[in-house]
């Protein structure tokens, strides 16, 4: 098995040796390899911002309190320093970009550490995705660590482009790079006792397993915690996180591209629970890190929110190192990682500079990686569409509509009368009611014995604003099929061939044209462009979608979770249209 190049550091040293060098220039018999002069640090353990010199043997600290001299020294006047920040739960292909891309794009944003679930990929291609995320990980500069996805398929009322089972996932189980079991977000398999569910389960039974759980509460939650299931990242009030702090649960406060929880879930960051916290990113892309953040986002949002600064930067880096077993980093102190952010501002979380194991962050850094190849590639293995393949039958005007909620996974279940002609329901921009449709991509299905096209699941969607025209992602969670949402069946079929013919991305049309679109060819999830171009492409697409009339911030990743049949209260694969609370599809 590989070993992380961020790790490598020091290999030739004996482990004698490499305690001595550490002793030595603790004591300061000789110079540190590198001193930060003059500074103030903040102290995460007591909560305290202190003066003094930090001294870096290697890749770890070896003083603080005292003055040093180094080899090398940073002068920290005006400057405060932190631990690195810990990324508790994200899909890097929901940045958009390669795994190596993410990690150029957020380690000089202090995020040193990120606890990733190569879910997505996995779900498209199995085996293989994990084995490049690991891969890619090996290679990082950032310490990245790959989950082994849970749930691939996430539920049985899709179509996955493939399968791990509890014997698929077993050979990786204990491998050095990561922590143990990736979010189980099937809680409904759990609760019903699922043979395959409580395979993986018993599996992992005394490691580490991930949690996800929406609104899942009471005996429900005493249930699914019994399995030994430690965090959740899809907590969304207060009061829900309170009842899981109070059963044992980690909550891991998110506020990514589209779920936006941290507004929420401020007010519970005190002196007693910030040990019990953490912060994550979930599914974040490159121009909301490049406007906002990433977890320095999170970390000055809390603070301006009112929470106690000292807690959020605790929740930030030692809580949820403590939490995942990564007992050498998250504090400013010796005998830990010199993983460490240098800020200009505390308050603002103003990054400065960056170190990771003692090493300066710079370009240098990215260049020396190794090159990891691009996998997936010819993942859209989809027929061309045509328009009536989006007809809608139904058997009267009212039924079953999606209702996003901006800034939420979590939808509601409306029901509302639509335009009903030659027994099919239609579109209603009227009401903001769009029609949306998921089409089967990984080549799993055909048309049955009629000629008719199967793998085809229709619905209504209400909240996009559209005035005209479509939308299409190959990014739709879990199985990630292809997701379109539009106000004509013409307009939708263009959308999705247009996806097909650059084998995944996002694509804009209105009236016939392609008004905007981003290739994703890796596994139909991820662009192999650099995270810069990636930004100007979104940006691009962004003034397209609002001059279609959608009002939503992020309108493709908002359409990549209406297949998400795990979360509440409405969703739509390519199997139809699914009641979560029931867990069973409905009639369109």
């Amino acid at each position: 098995m590989q070993t992380p190049s961020n790790q490598n550091s020091g290999a030739a040293e004996t482990g004698q040796s490499r305690l001595g060098r550490r002793i030595d220039q603790a004591l300061g018999r000789t110079k540190a390899d590198l001193v930060i002069k003059n500074t103030r640090f903040l102290n995460v353990a007591t909560g305290e911002v202190a003066k003094g010199d930090i001294a870096i043997c290697g890749d770890r600290i070896v003083g603080t309190y005292e003055t040093y001299d180094g080899t090398r020294e940073i002068d920290g006047r005006d400057a405060v320093v932190v631990p690195g920040f810990v990324d508790s739960h994200v899909h890097c292909e929901s940045t958009l970009v390669a795994p190596l891309e993410f990690d150029r794009c957020v380690l000089p944003r202090g995020t040193t550490t990120a606890v990733c679930d190569p879910h997505e990929i996995c779900n498209v291609m199995g085996a293989p995705g994990l084995d490049y995320f690991f891969e890619s990980a090996a290679a990082a500069a950032m310490d990245l660590r790959v989950q082994l996805s849970s749930c691939v398929p996430a539920t049985h009322l899709e179509t996955a482009g493939a399968r791990l089972t509890a014997a698929d996932l077993a050979p990786y189980k204990g491998h050095p790079l990561s922590i143990g079991l990736a979010e189980f977000m099937n809680y409904p398999g759990l609760l019903m006792k699922d043979p395959e569910v409580m395979d993986k389960l018993a599996l992992f039974e005394g490691c580490h397993i991930d949690g996800h759980s929406p609104l899942v509460r009471g005996k429900d939650l005493n249930a699914y915690l019994s399995c030994g299931i430690r965090n959740c990242h899809e907590t969304t009030s207060a009061d829900e996180a309170r009842e899981k702090l109070r059963k044992g649960m980690q909550v891991l406060i998110r506020d990514g591209t589209v779920s936006k929880d941290l507004t929420a879930l401020a007010e519970i960051i005190d002196a007693t629970v910030s040990p019990f916290l953490g912060f994550c990113t979930d599914d974040r892309n490159p121009l909301d890190i490049a406007e906002e953040g990433h977890l320095d986002h999170l970390i000055r949002k809390a603070i301006a929110l009112g929470a106690p600064l000292a807690h959020v930067y605790r929740a930030a880096s030692w809580s949820a190192a403590r939490h995942f077993g990564l007992f050498d980093r998250g504090l400013v102190a010796p005998g830990y990682r010199a993983d460490l952010v240098i800020l200009d501002d505390l308050e603002t979380c103003a990054v400065r500079t960056v170190l990771k194991g003692g090493r300066l962050v710079d370009d240098a850094m990215f260049a020396a990686r190794p090159k990891v190849a691009p996998v997936g590639l010819g993942s859209v293995k989809l027929e061309p569409v045509i328009a009536a393949d989006f007809a809608t039958p139904a058997s009267g005007p009212t039924g079953p509509v999606i209702g996003v909620i901006p800034g939420k996974i979590v939808t509601e279940h409306l029901r509302l009368s639509l335009p009903y002609r030659n027994g099919q329901r239609h579109p209603d921009p009227a009401q903001d009611v769009a029609k949306v449709a998921v089409v089967e991509r990984h080549g799993k299905t055909t048309a049955d014995e009629s000629g008719e096209r199967r793998g085809i699941g229709r619905g209504f969607v209400k909240g996009f604003g559209l005035t005209g025209g479509a939308l299409a992602s190959s990014v739709g969670h879990d199985s990630h099929n292809i997701c379109v949402v539009g106000t004509n069946d013409a307009d939708m079929a263009i959308a999705v061939n247009r996806l097909i013919e650059l084998q995944g991305g996002f694509v804009a049309v209105r009236d016939g044209k392609v008004l905007g679109e981003l290739a994703l060819p890796l596994a139909g999830l991820m662009s192999l462009s650099p995270f810069e171009d990636v930004r100007h492409a979104l940006e691009e697409l962004r003034t397209v979608v609002r001059d279609m009339g959608c009002p939503l911030p992020e309108p493709f990743l908002q359409l990549a979770f209406l297949p998400l049949p795990v979360i509440p209260h409405l969703k739509i694969t390519d199997l139809g249209v699914v009641d979560v609370d029931r867990f069973e599809l409905v009639a369109a």
